[in-house]
């Protein structure tokens, strides 16, 4: 179980070798998820690339440290993680506030940035009310009170109907999540706008959403892409907002094939 002390925060990571010059692939989890939600994708994609998951600080088995007040909080920790492997060049790969966290990273420290595979994020996602009325109501009743809701968004109704067990999994690890951690994101993406600096990406993007995804939908990610410069833009069908949980097989599949499309080079882990 691996634990690896950054900026004073605990977190809770895996790496996974691969032989050759792949450049590294981090995965950067969504809100009130952890890093198991990559399991599928890792599997699939395992000996083709080094890939590193880990639990953001507040999420699953991290600390939260000071806390968390803005996507900056994350970018650093994240920042600090890439030193720690001692990665000179990485693809992120973050997932709705993990995709904003990347954007975070790449805007700090454009230099260690490879490429970026944005799924099922924007931007700027949601309003300042509805980030607001969301805190308030966990902290005052708990993450189970808005945990139907968010299930809603984050699957299928294909998915609600067939697939009951991993619906019950994914409550439970939602529900789980430490509440200072979560409310403390929610208030990172309510204040976080990468409008303007979305417009200077200069690495390949690719912009991907479920074609179902309730939380931010296929115009939202559209409209990130169309921010940046020469991104593409791929929905994935039968998904909603965690495709990598309901469409892993897709989601790879995308991943490959960017990634098999980027300029090769030699990069090092130290």
């Amino acid at each position: 179980m691996p634990f690896v002390s950054i900026r004073g925060v605990a977190l809770h990571h895996r790496y996974i070798e691969a032989s050759g010059t792949a450049r590294p692939i981090i995965f950067i989890n969504s809100l009130g998820t952890d890093f198991r939600i990559w399991d599928d994708v890792v599997a699939r994609l395992e000996g083709e690339m080094p890939m590193l998951v880990y639990d953001k600080r507040g999420h699953g088995l991290s600390d939260i440290g000071g806390g968390v007040r803005s996507i900056d909080d994350h970018a650093d920790d994240l920042n600090a993680l890439i030193d720690h492997f001692g990665f000179d060049k990485v693809v992120l790969c973050g997932l709705s506030v993990g995709g904003m966290v990347a954007q975070g990273l790449y805007a700090r420290r454009p230099d260690l940035v490879e490429a970026l595979i944005l799924s099922d994020t924007a931007h700027k996602i949601g309003t300042a009310e509805s980030w607001n009325s969301r805190i308030a109501t966990v902290e005052r009743d708990g993450i189970e009170a808005i945990a139907d809701g968010v299930l809603k968004v984050w699957f299928t109704p294909d998915f609600h109907a067939n697939r009951p067990a991993d619906l019950a999994g994914c409550r439970n690890m939602l529900t789980r999540q430490a509440l200072p951690g979560y409310t403390g994101t929610c208030m990172a993406v309510r204040d976080a706008d990468f409008t303007d600096s979305a417009r200077r990406i200069a690495v390949p993007t690719l912009c991907i959403v479920g074609d179902q995804d309730g939380s931010t939908p296929p115009d939202l990610v559209r409209a990130l892409a169309d921010l940046i410069p020469g991104a593409r833009f791929e929905v994935i069908r039968g998904a909603g907002h965690i495709s990598c949980i309901e469409q892993p097989d897709a989601l790879v599949s995308l991943i490959r094939d960017f990634v098999a499309s980027l300029p090769e080079g030699k990069h090092a882990h130290g």
